[in-house]
């Protein structure tokens, strides 16, 4: 069934489309040989040239450090940091510019609020409220500092459409709420909150509120005082914009009496050994030199954004939407999550028939050009509560058009026919692996017996098979096709014991010393990815029935580099891959090191 979505205002001139994509010089890149589609938006959003020249004027007529210097160059330099500022307080109709505090982004934002607001004000038995749908960054940082001071923190529940559940937000209030904290916009569903309700709610029983915008500011407009929010939060690069660069809002009376949250040049007033004073607003929370090129080009991005209007980017994002949703609601086997009334231009699904890892759904459409995001979106929590590990996620920004969503819709209707003309075997039991497959043998127990001298011995045959592949599409199908042909691990062995943090999707590694073997190392591996269980496949082919000391002395991370793994793997990805030959290699130390 497809979501209701609210009837959005059709602006008298519509957009022009054609003249916002020329703007943006990367959408005429190639991946793969196939046009970039990129729909990755809710992660970072691409740069306009207004912004990548601004930031390329600044560095080639302008740079020079602020505030202290009393040449031209940095009289220059501040008027533009300044003037920022002015622009940033402007968008988001702050009462004056030093309310308005450069940070890295909404995660540095959040862990100011956390870490100076959180110290000075919570106490035992005080409570902070967050709800399911939020980022890590909106958690952990509040995690620190409920611990810190004795605080609990309650958590407002979502209901299956992934919307919050008001009434019961309501009975969590209470005298003991210190404050709120919630997203504006969710990141892993696109869920729009009734933010205003919620600040209002939390003011009647005196508790504070502070509002995570960072999937908010670039598609629609924000008013801080409208809202009557306490703290706000964005980053630039989700505003087409820089990265390492967001702003930090706060009413003055609470900025004013919040400690610093770093100490260091330009953040005080007078020092000596014995005591310190600091500076005003907003320099007592801005230590050290500030990212000022990322300040310029945030000021662009945002003069751009207004140049383009909020009224148009609606509409636009919400037509995208609407057919992104309806094209990826025709194809069978295909769950939508996050059915929310009021959202933002994101959709979220996964495959279930036949059951497809969302890591591998990322990889493929890559191989197609098409740019989504897969994983569990730094949202364990809600994942949790929707009784899932990950999904796959498009999402769309105002220079998107619906030629890219049909290519998305057709890319995922292929993987979803391939998928079902090759179904995944389902047998738990392991067996040896076909002739010529270039794997190891199994053993009595089903844990593969070595498949060549040593791990270097080894690497050589998987090196000369890759060295046969020309490119990236053909390795990945390799690896691909290793993870079809890798045996199933026995579900009695999917213990927690045996579970690999690290890796994006789920997976299980049981390793052992083989029986009456002097530090021979054998396991059995298996994920809900296929590109993992080929990855897998490779451990096996390296690891499996080999020495300890063999084990010890081969360079995993070199010969990854050498099939050319770190440049098409995402750091997460590697992070699993090192997080398994970790723990191979902790069990080889214990019994050859």
């Amino acid at each position: 069934m497809t979501p209701r979505f609210s009837p959005t205002p059709v602006p008298s001139v519509p957009l022009d489309l054609g003249a916002v994509r020329a703007q943006f010089p990367i959408l005429e890149t190639r991946v793969h040989g196939r046009p970039l589609a990129y729909l990755d938006n809710a992660a970072s959003t691409q740069q306009p040239r207004q912004v990548i020249h601004a930031v390329s004027d600044y560095h080639q007529q302008y740079h020079a450090n602020i505030h202290r210097g009393t040449y031209q160059l940095s009289r220059n330099a501040t008027r533009m940091h300044d003037y920022a500022r002015e622009v940033v307080a402007h968008f988001l109709h702050a009462a004056e510019p030093a309310e308005c505090i450069f940070t890295r982004g909404t995660t540095e934002g959040i862990n100011l609020v956390a870490a100076s607001w959180g110290r000075a004000n919570l106490a035992p038995g005080d409570e902070i409220i967050l709800s399911a749908l939020e980022h890590h960054s909106n958690i952990v940082p509040w995690q620190w500092a409920a611990e810190a001071a004795g605080a609990r923190i309650r958590v407002i529940p979502v209901d299956e459409a992934g919307e919050l559940q008001i009434d019961e937000y309501r009975r969590l209030l209470s005298p003991r709420t210190r404050l709120v904290a919630v997203n504006h916009v969710s990141n892993a569903l696109g869920t729009i909150n009734p933010i205003r309700e919620i600040i209002d709610e939390a003011h009647a029983v005196g508790a504070l509120a502070l509002i995570d915008g960072a999937q908010w500011v670039a598609h629609g407009a924000t008013d801080v005082q409208a809202l009557d929010a306490d703290f706000y939060v964005f980053s630039g690069h989700k505003l087409y914009g820089p990265t390492g660069i967001g702003v930090l809002y706060g009413k003055r009376s609470l900025l004013e009496a919040m400690p610093p949250y770093q100490g260091g040049g330009d953040m005080i007033e007078q020092v000596t050994f014995e005591r310190t004073t600091y500076a005003q607003l907003p320099n007592k929370f801005e230590a050290g030199t500030p990212h000022i090129a990322g300040a310029v080009g945030l000021a662009a991005a945002i003069e751009w954004l207004q140049g383009i209007g909020f009224e148009h980017i609606v509409a636009h994002e919400q037509r995208l939407l609407q057919h992104a949703t309806q094209r990826l609601c025709e194809l069978p086997g295909l769950e939508i999550k996050g059915r929310a009334r009021h959202k933002s231009a994101l959709v979220s699904w996964i495959l279930v028939d036949p059951p497809i890892g969302t890591l591998d759904i990322g990889m493929q459409l890559d191989l197609c050009g098409i740019c989504i995001r897969t994983g569990h979106h730094c949202c364990q929590p809600l994942m949790d509560r929707m009784g899932i590990a990950s999904t796959a996620r498009a999402s769309f920004g105002v220079y998107n058009d619906l030629d890219e969503i049909d290519r998305l819709a057709e890319a995922v209707a292929a993987i979803i026919a391939g998928a079902q003309s090759h179904p995944a075997r389902t047998q738990d039991a392991p067996r040896p692996l076909a002739e010529g497959s270039r794997g190891a043998p199994v053993n009595a127990d089903h844990y593969p017996l070595a498949s060549a001298a040593s791990p270097a011995a080894a690497a050589e045959e998987i090196a000369e098979l890759f060295g046969l592949l020309p490119d990236w599409p053909m390795r990945h199908q390799q690896i691909m096709d290793l993870g079809e042909r890798l045996p199933r691990m026995p579900d009695a062995l999917k213990t927690e014991a045996n579970f690999v943090p690290g890796c994006q999707s789920r997976v299980y590694m049981a390793a052992r010393v083989r029986p009456d073997s002097n530090g021979v190392i054998e396991f059995l591996a298996d994920s809900d990815a296929k590109i993992v269980r080929g990855l897998i496949a490779l451990l096996q082919q390296l690891y499996s029935g080999q020495d300890a000391q063999a084990i010890l002395a081969f360079d995993a991370p070199a010969f990854f580099t050498r099939l050319g793994l770190d440049e098409h793997l995402s750091m997460t990805r590697r992070n699993g891959l090192l997080a398994m030959v970790e723990r191979i290699r902790r069990i080889a130390a214990q019994h050859g090191g």
